[in-house]
């Protein structure tokens, strides 16, 4: 008794010294399955330590445990994790009116797991730029937000919201402006802009240091786009296009006026040789020029003929300004014949099909969801997790899908370092799954947990986030009704 009496005070001492010794942390996520993106395997019985907006320990889970305390648990036991999603192909706009409405959409991307988002710009350019810097502070809720600002176009362009350049001189100026703007990348888009001038800011804004992305005039090929410097090729039209066996005369019919658009997609339609193709996107991979391919835009326009959308489920989160937007494209749509519906649904059968080249060829495929305004259907939030499908759905495994959505966007910026892998050192942006994402690419929509900065937010608080849009959007509706 007396012995046992003396060890006392040791074991309590020791026992206090193991409790120094720990470290201590803000969450811990305990016995779950960390999927390793880069390599397509999955890790069981990991833990995963949370400081501040950085992971600061992974490794098994009773060796990791016992040298950390943490002020939140997380059980993963039976839940797999992955790094925060990004939608890499997004629009805010629709005109002064629709901010708030603009705004209300931030909470559903963070409730459907997407912790970054890359604004391809609209029509409220220094709105977003302001948003994004809101977010950065913690003053306004919402996924971290990558803008192009406003982009570059020709005079009197089609869109709004665009810096109109009309010379040399003038696509100097816009990049300056972005330059000052400091915009995380630039947006080249091509209804009035001279070709020769977007080949020229395309060079100016490499040597700048600056990514570039944008739609390739018809008058040229995709090929001088890349060799001029194009970071990524958005929607998968343009890469099709470059599979194109005459490609180049079509460039140069258009560009001299002998024929017009409607001829000039006749002839790329009919013209996709694979072998071309294969060459391109093996260019495009040795130039390190990604592609996104927005598929699930194209699909819903595509078949708006025959889908009913009128009572989706998710249009209770679309504010009814944002909502009247999609008239435009309801609208061209009908007034299509027969033939040119049929048009239309092949020609999206050929433009998907392509995936799986860019895949072999080696090329980088970013998931990106073009949602937003103007884009019927086309919802934020869900709409990625419609992308990934269809990526598995023409030909690519749920790994590369996955890949496409949580690396290939850090890959472009060249943040690697700090993104698209669950590691010490990395961003604690992080989603838990209830399944495993590698078997079936569905399970990213089993949402458990979203970790954004090194903040927790559990399903509880993901499905406030919705309920309160949804409040917001049926105020907004019960007002428009009045």
């Amino acid at each position: 008794m007396r012995l046992l009496l003396a060890c006392l005070p040791l074991a309590i001492a020791a026992l206090a010294s193991s409790a120094a010794a720990s470290q201590r942390a803000d969450a811990i996520i305990r016995r779950v399955t960390v999927i390793d993106v880069a390599h397509g395997r999955a890790r069981p019985g990991q833990a995963v330590v949370i400081r501040g907006t950085d992971i600061v320990a992974v490794g098994p889970d009773a060796a990791v445990a016992r040298g950390w305390r943490a002020a939140r648990a997380i059980d993963g036991k039976g839940r797999f994790l992955i790094p925060g999603l990004w939608d890499m192909h997004v629009h805010f706009g629709g005109g002064p009116a629709l901010i708030d409405e603009n705004r209300a959409l931030l909470p559903l991307y963070v409730a459907h797991g997407i912790t970054t988002i890359r604004d391809c710009s609209g029509d409220l350019p220094d709105q977003v730029l302001a948003w994004r810097s809101a977010i950065a502070r913690g003053t306004l809720a919402g996924p971290r937000l990558l803008t192009s600002g406003a982009k570059i176009e020709g005079l009197k362009p089609v869109w709004k919201g665009t810096i109109e350049v009309g010379s040399r001189a003038d696509a100097d100026a816009a990049l300056a402006r972005l330059q000052r703007d400091r915009v995380d990348f630039v947006k080249i888009t091509d209804s009035t802009l001279d070709p020769q001038l977007f080949l020229y800011a395309l060079a100016r804004a490499k040597a700048l240091g600056l990514r570039t992305s944008g739609h390739i005039p018809m008058a040229l090929t995709v090929g001088q786009a890349v060799d001029a410097g194009i970071s990524s090729i958005e929607h998968l039209d343009y890469a099709y296009k470059a599979g194109v066996k005459d490609e180049a005369a079509i460039a140069a019919d258009f560009a001299a006026g002998r024929i017009d658009r409607a001829e000039a997609n006749r002839r790329i339609d009919r013209g996709f040789d694979r072998a071309t193709a294969l060459a391109a996107y093996r260019d495009f991979a040795r130039k390190g020029v990604f592609v996104t391919p927005t598929l699930n835009g194209s699909r819903i326009l595509a078949w708006l003929d025959r889908d009913d959308h009128s009572r989706d489920p998710y249009l209770a989160y679309i504010g009814p300004k944002l909502r009247k937007t999609y008239d435009w494209r309801i609208e061209r749509a009908a007034q299509a014949d027969a033939a040119a519906v049929a048009a239309r649904h092949a020609h999206y059968q050929r433009m998907a099909a392509i995936l799986p080249l860019l895949q072999q060829a080696g090329v980088t495929i970013i998931a990106g969801t073009d949602a937003g305004f103007l884009n019927a259907f086309n919802y934020p939030g869900i709409g990625l997790h419609d992308e990934l499908s269809l990526f598995v759905k023409q030909g690519l495994t749920p790994a590369q899908a996955l890949a496409s959505a949580t690396r290939a966007g850090p890959a472009w910026f060249g943040w690697l370092n700090r993104y698209g892998a669950i590691a010490p050192g990395k961003a604690a942006d992080l989603v838990l799954l209830d399944r495993n994402p590698l078997i079936d690419i569905a399970a990213t929509r089993a949402i458990r947990t979203v970790v954004l900065r090194g903040k927790v937010h559990d399903r509880a608080t993901l499905d406030r986030m919705l309920a309160d849009t949804r409040a917001k959007v049926a105020a907004w509706n019960a007002q428009a009704q009045r």
